[in-house]
């Protein structure tokens, strides 16, 4: 995969060492970096070229990535980076990092209507359902994160 430079940060401390222009961070603690994180998902995807409907998926999937962070870690990280695969198809590529309870069970936090807040569970399920590709790393105590990539078709 290729990495397209982007030399966009939002001016907080960042967990990461270095710098690496080639990413976006978004640091998720307050609900007006949620807001943030929407904005800067709009403004790649409409750069890339993803279309109008994309778009509003994109942001969908960040803004429920972003919300779910706040919600259950209290503060973490979104980062988008813009990638290329070997067949020359641009895409971007989204984690949602934190350093929560971790998720008890991924299967049934995957099931439509589950949730543990009270809500209506529809949230984790719809970005699986959204992305192209999509995958979760949690454990018990160990944080989660979630990484989906939407391709430029």
């Amino acid at each position: 995969m290729e990495v397209f430079e982007i030399t966009k940060q939002n001016g907080r401390d960042c967990p990461f060492h270095g710098t690496q222009p080639d990413k976006i961070y978004i640091e998720i603690n307050s609900e007006s970096d949620i807001m943030s994180a929407r904005q800067e998902a709009r403004e790649v995807s409409k750069t890339l070229g993803f279309s109008m409907f994309n778009q509003s998926r994109i942001i969908t999937l960040i803004s429920e990535l972003a919300r779910n962070i706040f919600k259950y870690a209290g503060k973490g990280y979104i980062v988008i980076e813009i990638i290329k695969n070997q067949n020359g198809c641009l895409g971007l590529k989204i984690q949602a990092i934190d350093c929560g309870p971790g998720i008890m069970d991924v299967n049934q936090a995957l099931r439509q209507g589950y949730s543990t807040s009270g809500s209506l569970g529809a949230g984790l399920p719809a970005v699986k359902r959204m992305a192209d590709e999509f995958s979760i790393q949690t454990g018990k105590g160990k944080g989660t994160c979630v990484n989906i990539t939407k391709w430029l078709n």
